[in-house]
């Protein structure tokens, strides 16, 4: 049954893969049952509802993913842009964070509604070739930087040294004689060697032994008292407190532009990155199920507002799974079902440390830069926005800002050439709202 509905045969692929690559994508992710909780606590949301609110919104998306669009992607909500609605919304401009979720809810049917009338999947189809290869590459550095600096082998960020004066080095080597480094190098190096072996849950492996690896060095913390198994925190705190008092107002207008378009590109980046991985992109580059692919993040979005919590959005953590060998939405499935799991066994989940997931992000970094083969270097016009969107990804911290870089060259590159002819009329369009987003921010 499992089989016929996924097409399993027609993606060459088999249940076993399919499940071992939910596992290894989950388990990269995992950490943000932890982290949006951190993070939307600063606004004065309850966190251990906020712990339930992140995984049923994750599942929510999920399931549509997995059951609609039938592509091994899985949602949760977004960092970033939970880091937005806590300290810009709420902590900055002095918005409650019900005002903030119902901002969310709004973006959230808006994405239905683009969503429907297939305009985000126009978008998608606008981006010319070169740039959807180039995306591909950047987010993969992007992978391997956040791998790198969760594990503490790299450091970012300019910090005081004494005397008021900054250390101006933006990216440097950590501390490689610590805890982190250490587990991360072994649990990279057992990944690449199985790898090299072709065992179909190397990456999965790697980040078991690293975590048991990390229980010595003091970074994996065992489960107070040895208890793993834990009823899921209530939500009553934080379900369907949308406040709609202050929705016409300009900064809601202006928060609502910010997170359409921050995930909107993220979204795009992250799926565009993750099909060409996966090999599901067409012959003319465009995303198969597109349509529904963009839905599974809307209505995840909107649930999870309803819910209490931030903008739910594709995981580029997938692409972990994605290099186990998941191709279609059993591998979602499977993350929809550990998000369950999680919310009854969250001790056990939560003493992954960071550190012992960072091999997988570092070779999935590694191996999503092989689209680089596929970019036109040899065209100054093709090549520097392609160049751009790579490099600005990781630079900026920021899979949008990467793609803004890239498209608004593309344009301004093609026009002054000359070449007009070859901008579509979306991608004008587009030129023309990034450079309206840089005066609104």
């Amino acid at each position: 049954m499992l089989s016929s509905f996924f097409r399993l045969k027609e993606n060459n692929t088999t249940v076993k893969k399919e499940i071992l690559a939910g596992l290894t994508t989950f388990s990269t992710m995992a950490y943000i049952l932890v982290v949006n909780p951190v993070i939307l606590s600063k606004a004065g949301m309850p966190f251990e509802a906020q712990i339930t609110a992140t995984a049923l919104a994750a599942v929510a998306g999920t399931l549509v993913m997995a059951f609609y669009a039938k592509l091994p992607i899985a949602l949760a909500p977004g960092m970033g842009l939970n880091a937005f609605l806590a300290y810009t919304i709420v902590l900055r401009m002095g918005y409650t964070w019900q005002f903030a979720l119902t901002a969310v809810f709004l973006e959230g049917l808006l994405f239905i509604f683009l969503s429907l009338f297939r305009i985000r999947e126009a978008i998608i189809d606008s981006i010319p070739i070169n740039l959807k290869h180039a995306i591909s590459v950047g987010i993969g550095l992007f992978i391997a930087l956040i791998g790198m600096v969760n594990a503490g082998i790299v450091e970012t960020g300019m910090t005081y040294i004494g005397n008021n004066q900054l250390d101006g080095v933006i990216v440097k080597m950590g501390n490689i004689k610590s805890a982190g480094p250490i587990i991360a190098m072994l649990g990279l190096l057992v990944s690449a060697v199985l790898m090299f072996k072709n065992v179909n849950a190397a990456l999965l492996i790697g980040i078991a032994v690293a975590t048991v690896a990390g229980i010595p060095l003091g970074l994996t913390q065992l489960p107070a008292g040895g208890k793993v198994v834990s009823l899921p925190p209530s939500i009553s705190e934080t379900f369907m407190q949308l406040k709609f008092e202050k929705i016409f107002s300009l900064d809601m207008l202006v928060i609502l532009f910010t997170l359409l378009m921050v995930n909107l590109f993220d979204t795009v980046g992250t799926l565009i990155g993750l099909c060409s991985k996966a090999g599901l992109l067409d012959k003319n580059g465009k995303i198969p199920q597109a349509k529904k692919a963009l839905l599974a993040d809307a209505i995840g979005t909107t649930v999870g507002s309803i819910l209490g919590t931030s903008v739910v959005a594709a995981y580029v953590e997938s692409a972990s799974g994605i290099a186990t060998g998941g191709r279609t939405g059993l591998t979602a499935f499977t993350v929809a079902c550990l998000f369950v799991l999680a919310l009854f066994f969250a001790p056990l989940f939560a003493m992954i440390p960071a550190a012992a997931t960072a091999p997988a992000l570092i070779i999935v970094g590694m191996l999503m830069m092989s689209a680089v083969k596929q970019i036109e270097f040899n065209d100054v016009t093709e090549a520097v926005p392609a160049f751009l969107a790579i490099v600005m990804m990781p630079y900026t911290y920021s899979i949008a800002e990467g793609i803004v870089f890239g498209m608004l060259s593309y344009v301004l590159l093609k026009l002054f050439s000359g070449r007009k002819k070859e901008i579509s009329p979306v991608m004008y369009v587009l030129a023309v709202l990034f450079l309206i987003s840089f005066f609104v921010r």
